[in-house]
């Protein structure tokens, strides 16, 4: 038997028509604000990674809270069940130039915090420099990448050729201490920059990304500390002892009314 040539029936002409896509301008509802968006270019969009319904304008407030206040680089989409992250570059034009930019420092500041880093310690440089060998570098000496002068890799100081690092003592350094005792200035605990608090909550945000405490210089993870407890206990105390005072001269003042108009009374 030979083999006969099969053939099929041809498909019916609804099921040859594909599927039509989206439709894109119609309104949709932002799932974070719960507001109807009549117009589809306020749909964000991140990309070529996600795309959920929510509005440009509610997706820029919640990139500048994860940066401003969170210190946050890598912020993931505001759905609930995506494990995306929000590209800057997409995003760049809606937040503007300057949320676009402290991003970038954001993102930078969380790249390298894994590594050793310091500033240079010359006065008229004071150029970032970053130690990416990770412990693998023994060298005593380097140059600065920026303004090309030697420093030591140890102390991180000036360069001080035959003597040992105890041994060097830069006036620049003395004086500086000086001043930052004399101002009453307070260093972060973590990358011991100095830091100066003119007005406002003792609770303070260092530019390598922590809170600390300006009164007590602890890191906290919070916009409180403990030792603004005592502070608050002791205020209160000494408004009780205000209160207390004032009610005391309230009744020695009334009594001593009292006494004039029943003296007067009976000296009538």
């Amino acid at each position: 038997m030979g083999n006969a040539l099969q053939t099929f029936p041809p498909k019916k002409e609804q099921e040859l028509q594909e599927i039509p896509p989206e439709d894109e301008n119609r309104e949709f509802t932002c799932e974070i604000c719960i507001e109807p968006i009549p117009n589809p270019d306020g749909k964000f969009k991140n990309g070529d990674k996600c795309s959920h319904p929510f509005c440009t304008d509610c997706v820029i407030k919640y990139i500048r809270v994860q940066i401003d206040d969170n210190n946050v680089g890598d912020i993931r989409c505001p759905a609930l069940n995506c494990d995306q992250t929000l590209d800057p570059v997409s995003c760049a034009v809606a937040v503007g130039q300057s949320v676009f930019l402290r991003w970038c420092d954001v993102l930078c500041e969380s790249a390298i915090s894994r590594f050793d880093k310091w500033y240079c310690p010359d006065r008229n440089c004071n150029a970032l420099i970053v130690n990416e060998c990770a412990g693998r570098e023994k060298k005593k000496k380097a140059n600065c990448p920026s303004c090309k002068k030697l420093y030591c890799f140890k102390c991180k100081g000036v360069w001080h050729g035959g003597r040992r690092c105890r041994e060097t003592v830069d006036l620049n350094d003395v004086v500086l201490r000086d001043v930052v005792e004399k101002n009453k200035w307070k260093r972060c605990p973590q990358c011991s920059r100095i830091v100066e608090l003119t007005a406002g909550c003792p609770i303070v945000l260092c530019r390598c990304g922590i809170r600390f405490c300006y009164e007590c210089g602890q890191q906290v993870s919070r916009h409180w500390c403990g030792c603004m407890a005592y502070d608050m206990l002791r205020l209160r105390m000494r408004l009780i002892i205000f209160l207390l005072a004032t009610l005391i001269f309230i009744i020695l003042g009334l009594g001593l009314l009292l006494y004039q108009i029943i003296y007067m009374s009976r000296s009538v």
